[in-house]
Order: C-alpha cells, then structure tokens, then sequence
C-alpha cells in the first residue's frame, strides 16, 4: 500500500504532509511526495527548494518511514502529476492540502484539488492548515 501527498512549501502543504505522516505511520504504509512546479515553471515558489526537500526528506528517515520523494519536471499540471503518481504506485490514499477560500470562492473547489477529487483512482483526503 501507498499513500501519495501534494506538497507546497505553503501551509496547505505542509498540513497536507503531517497528515499523510500520520497516515503511513497508522497505516504502515509507504509514502511518496509529490512536489511539482505551476505548469513547467519551476520558479514558482510551490516548487520546493533543494533546502526544503532535504529537511522533508531527513524528517521521514527520522520517523522511520519509507518513501520517496519526487520532484517532476515533465510541465504538467500538479494535478495530473499527483493522478499519474497515484495510478502508477497502486495507491490506496491521496492527501491534498486546501487554503482557505472567500465565501464566492467557497463555490469553486480550487483547481488542482478539483481534478485530484474528481480523477482520483483512490480515497482522497483534503486538509486545511490550521489557523495561526
């Protein structure tokens, strides 16, 4: 079994990982993070730094998880990346994180985590970062 996670170097990111953390330790299960830039553009600041990934990747290695840790850069959108991870991992979980939305925004699922609802070829859990 396999849990994939969508992760941002932003707090909807970052909830999104400790819940898929908490996750593979509950579940005993491998995980792997997907982190991708906005279409082909890997300056966009959702496509963590090497600094970023290296302390990711220390804090599983602490907590004794496996995983993998995946940074594409093949310019699809986050949301494709996350469903083609999935289906070629078999995973039985996907995490995304959501931000907070205004109440016209509420009526729109963002668009990555829409596709990653609608597409998914497993259970997907979505998660908010808790308020400051």
């Amino acid at each position: 079994m396999t849990i994939v996670v969508g992760y941002i170097p932003r707090p909807e990111g970052l909830a999104a990982v400790d819940t898929a953390i908490a996750e593979a330790e509950l579940r005993g299960t491998r995980l792997v993070v997907v982190n991708t830039g906005h279409h082909g553009d890997y300056t966009n600041p959702s496509f963590a730094s090497p600094q970023d990934i290296d302390a990711l990747d220390a804090q599983l290695t602490e907590r004794g998880i496996e995983h993998e840790i995946r940074q594409p850069t093949r310019g699809l959108a986050p949301a494709d990346e996350l469903l083609d991870t999935a289906a070629e991992t078999g995973a039985s979980l996907i995490v995304i994180g959501i931000r907070r939305r205004s109440p016209l925004g509420k009526l729109i699922t963002g668009s990555t985590a829409q596709q990653v609802l609608l597409d998914a070829p497993c259970d997907v859990l979505a998660v908010k970062a808790a308020d400051g």
